[in-house]
């Protein structure tokens, strides 16, 4: 974790310390005004707004020891998404009171409020409605699960509703606990959660939150563009109705480790690639799609299906093809848990 730390005082800076005493992993950058730099802390040198804004964009997290007014008058001009502003607190010099200001949920304040708290043995002022009224945060635990959430304005929804109520909840994956305060097991009606890979809609408002548990599988002819690799893989995905932002990883056999198409289409997807010898895709034990041609040029009788299975636990798309580019989509294995 990345920390931006700001003191103004003697007593700010003895206080930021022990902040940092609370995160010894994190990658700590800490300032305070020139007369009292040194000692673990840069000098904050005037202008300020470009270093405020160079570690907005950085850290995952901005502490602030100081008034709230000097923590909201240093972020303000760079306030964007709540999905993407990285989380930002106060702390008073004396360790009273720890205020998680930006970011609760997504970001992760209302956490990091608690944890520094206990170890100050401060105060953690929490004003974030769902966790005062102790009902279930979509926002917070999809975070915390690493889904995606599709869309923030019915997130928003569905918060406000369940400070009125319960809100019913659908999922293509086990849930193995009990449910939290404010959700319940539904699978229609106007506003609900789907945890889901597919495109679908069960509710007539449906937030649907994304894990990230496809792999793909893909073989390709030699010389094969990115664009014909994505036409490949939006055919593969079409033809299960799942949602790309589901794609975990891609694979493919060893051969294919140079292909620079492959490797371009993966970097501007931003999704790690594996490959795997001849010898370890064929020792996948499962039903696959044989090929007399794939086996001679490769050495196993299928590709793209035994390199998503890799990592995965069932097949949910068979071989496609198009233009020379073989895709399959397999899935991870997946509990759905609350607390």
């Amino acid at each position: 974790m990345k920390l931006a730390l700001f003191a103004y005082s003697r007593q700010g800076c003895r206080t930021a310390r022990r902040v940092m005493e609370c995160f010894p992993e994190a990658e700590i950058s800490a300032y305070t005004v020139e007369r009292f730099a040194g000692e673990g802390f840069l000098p904050l040198e005037k202008p300020t707004q470009p270093l405020y804004a160079e570690q907005f964009a950085r850290a995952d997290a901005l502490i602030f020891v100081g008034a709230c007014g000097i923590a909201l008058r240093s972020v303000a001009p760079f306030v964007r998404d709540k999905r993407r502003d990285p989380a930002v607190l106060c702390v008073d010099e004396l360790a009273s009171f720890v205020i998680p200001l930006l970011s609760g949920h997504i970001g992760g304040a209302n956490a990091l409020a608690r944890t520094l708290a206990a170890f100050l043995g401060a105060t953690a002022v929490i004003t974030t409605a769902t966790d005062i009224n102790r009902r279930f945060s979509v926002d917070t635990w999809a975070s915390e699960q690493g889904l995606v959430i599709e869309n923030m304005a019915l997130a928003k929804k569905v918060s406000a509703a369940v400070l009125e109520g319960d809100v019913p909840l659908c999922s293509d994956f086990p849930v193995v606990t009990a449910l939290p305060p404010g959700i319940t097991a539904g699978s229609g009606g106007n506003l609900g959660i789907c945890i889901t890979c597919e495109k679908k809609s069960p509710f007539a408002q449906t937030l649907r939150l994304i894990p990230p548990v496809l792999h793909l599988g893909i073989g390709c002819r030699k010389g094969a563009s990115a664009a014909d690799i994505a036409a490949a893989v939006e055919t593969a995905l079409e033809a299960g109705n799942l949602d790309r932002r589901a794609v975990r990883q891609v694979a493919s056999i060893d051969l294919k480790a140079r292909e620079q198409g492959l490797l371009d289409y993966c970097r501007e997807n931003r999704w790690p690639v594996s490959f795997y010898p001849a010898q370890a895709l064929r020792a996948l034990e499962g039903d696959f799609t044989p090929s007399e041609f794939v086996q001679r040029v490769t050495g196993v009788d299928n590709v793209c299906e035994r390199a998503a299975r890799m990592g995965a636990a069932r097949l949910i798309v068979k071989k496609t093809v198009l233009s020379g580019v073989t895709v399959a989509v397999a899935a991870e294995t997946m509990e759905v848990r609350f607390g």
